[in-house]
């Protein structure tokens, strides 16, 4: 997979898995393109910070199917992504109600997304990456994450 990150993924935050790093870099391009718009004059667009939750359920999937094709536990981490979704629809549900600040939002699932990939999603790599070196090597390492 061809990487193309434009930089608003810091480089503490890549862990060496492409896909993810791409997943991720497009997780923030997505929530400072909210950012740009919400500063602007026009009206907030419902839709795009839709199309960001329908998104990051979709990378959530990806992580889980990256971990069952490698025989990682996922099962923590998956609880994890799903609080994590339903904290930000629950969150979206007050913006669209007038409840949340947009900007709160935002400020929330980006540090929320940059703490949990420096938290979580380097060790997941890590297990991912090791089980791959091993794979084909007999009884696979016990994962730890």
């Amino acid at each position: 997979m061809d990487l193309n990150l434009s930089g608003l993924l810091p480089e503490a935050l890549l862990i060496d898995l492409p896909e993810i790093d791409a997943q991720h870099e497009e997780i923030f391009r997505r929530i400072e393109s909210l950012k740009l718009s919400c500063f602007g004059s026009g009206p907030v667009s419902f839709a795009d910070f839709a199309s960001l939750i329908d998104y990051l359920e979709y990378h959530f999937a990806s992580e889980e199917g990256i971990a069952k094709a490698v025989g990682v536990d996922f099962a923590g981490h998956a609880t994890v992504h799903r609080d994590n979704l339903h904290a930000l629809q629950k969150a979206f549900a007050e913006v669209r109600n007038g409840a949340r600040d947009v900007h709160s939002f935002l400020r929330y699932a980006e540090y929320w997304f940059e703490r949990h990939i420096a938290v979580e999603d380097r060790p997941f790599a890590a297990s991912v990456k090791n089980f791959r070196a091993h794979a084909g090597d007999g009884p696979r390492p016990v994962d730890s994450s």
